[in-house]
């Protein structure tokens, strides 16, 4: 595969990586949210999917950036884009559209980070110390607690909890898949392949489950460009960026901060409510990530 062409880092641009990553992520939940009521989830990821992936192709002809030389690169680039887009974004979306509520979606794939953690050291030879995993430890408890105010008895089908499940480890062999065989993939054709693969199996699944019907509200389109541009292209970027050139677990470490984010967001936008256990939770969460990305 033709390496990409280096992109010089800035030391300003790489401090601002990470919590660009985590507020672009973060406002994922709330197009979501957006979007749903007006279309059923694997039809609006599909929607999503091909929107990116067209735009991703054009942009990349235009620029002329180099695309995989060989199908087995062709291969692995799919294959992580359909783990960390297919069954991440498809396990959320089904997910919630089974009535798992969204504090305990948030719970289920919080566990990502110390699943990563454990994963990532004999894979990559990555070791935590007990500072980091003190960190793990304080940032999943303050995920719960920003989230428990949420949780209701009603948690859902336990097809929905499920999905939850398959999106947690989605996103977690994505993300450790995409570091140990697509490191040297161009991030914008690559990327276009690994939407494309996606869709395509959507294509294939969203006809055989749901009925495909679409309300083309203002609301709806609104959050279909905001998370096919802002996020599946711009904090997509963002996080494999970040994969290229960090440790897996401690990129991983900054999902814990999506959950507080989120629901500032949702208070803010929406109105819901942020009671003193979710604020005391986004502090620990906070202090946990700190610990876990702290030099020395």
């Amino acid at each position: 595969m033709t390496a990409p062409s280096p992109v010089p880092t800035p030391p300003t641009a790489a401090a601002l990586a990470a919590p660009l990553f985590v507020l672009l992520w973060s406002t994922g939940f709330i197009g979501g949210k957006l979007g749903l009521p007006h279309a059923e989830p694997l039809t609006f990821l599909l929607w999503r999917m091909a929107l990116v992936a067209v735009v991703l192709a054009v942009a990349s002809v235009w620029v002329k950036a180099p695309w995989p030389q060989d199908w087995h690169a062709v291969g692995r680039i799919a294959l992580a884009g359909l783990m960390v887009h297919g069954l991440y974004l498809g396990g959320v979306f089904t997910g919630l559209a089974q009535g798992v509520p969204a504090g305990a979606v948030a719970v289920i794939v919080g566990l990502q980070p110390l699943l990563t953690a454990l994963v990532a050291g004999p894979l990559f030879g990555e070791r935590l110390n007990a500072r980091q995993w003190l960190g793990l430890g304080l940032g999943l408890a303050g995920v719960v607690a920003v989230v428990w105010e949420k949780l209701t008895l009603g948690i859902g089908t336990p097809l929905g909890l499920g999905l939850c499940v398959m999106a947690l480890f989605g996103i977690t062999a994505g993300t450790l898949y995409q570091k140990r065989y697509c490191t040297d993939m161009d991030l914008r054709t690559g990327t276009a392949i690994q939407y494309g693969a996606t869709g395509a199996v959507l294509a294939i699944l969203a006809p055989l489950l749901e009925t495909m019907q679409v309300r083309w509200t203002g609301e709806f389109v609104f959050a279909l460009l905001w998370l096919s541009l802002v996020i599946s292209i711009g904090a997509i970027f963002v996080l494999f960026a970040l994969i290229r050139r960090g440790a897996a677990s401690k990129v991983a470490s900054l999902f814990y901060l999506v959950p507080p984010v989120t629901a500032l967001m949702a208070w803010a936008l929406f109105g819901e409510r942020l009671g003193p256990l979710a604020l005391a939770g986004m502090g620990v969460t906070a202090i946990g990530v700190a610990l876990v990305l702290r030099k020395g």
